[in-house]
């Protein structure tokens, strides 16, 4: 059983943050072997935060998909949905952590202008 959304968004946001974690790398690309196509593999390669949300969502549609043709009897079924669970909430995840991303930036941008409203230049 495997969870390549999640692996896929995990190196994914290792290249986002600049995150230089060698053993979560080596596990996420071993866990990923073989599955590098797709949403999946932009999820993976993915270098800014709207990549990744773009294709998270991608990827998101086709485990919705492959849910909906499941057969419940399945042993496996289970574990699908959970895995469907799993990659919405981390889909929440991103969206929260870009929400904060933008917030943040707009504070900079507030931050200065208080800045030279206290300290005008020359000009």
């Amino acid at each position: 059983m495997t969870c390549h959304e999640l692996e896929a968004l995990r190196l994914g946001l290792m290249n986002v943050l600049g995150t230089s974690d060698r053993s979560a790398r080596e596990h996420a690309e071993k866990e990923l072997e073989g599955a590098l196509d797709g949403p999946i593999e932009g999820l993976a390669e993915a270098d800014s935060l709207s990549d990744l949300q773009r294709h998270l969502d991608a990827a998101l549609v086709d485990l919705e998909e492959e849910v909906a043709a499941a057969d419940e009897s399945d042993a496996e079924y289970d574990y699908l949905r959970g895995r469907l669970v799993a990659v919405r909430d981390a889909e929440r995840s991103l969206a929260r952590l870009a929400d904060h991303g933008d917030s943040f930036f707009d504070d900079l941008g507030e931050t200065h202008h208080s800045l030279h409203d206290a300290f005008p230049a020359d000009e």
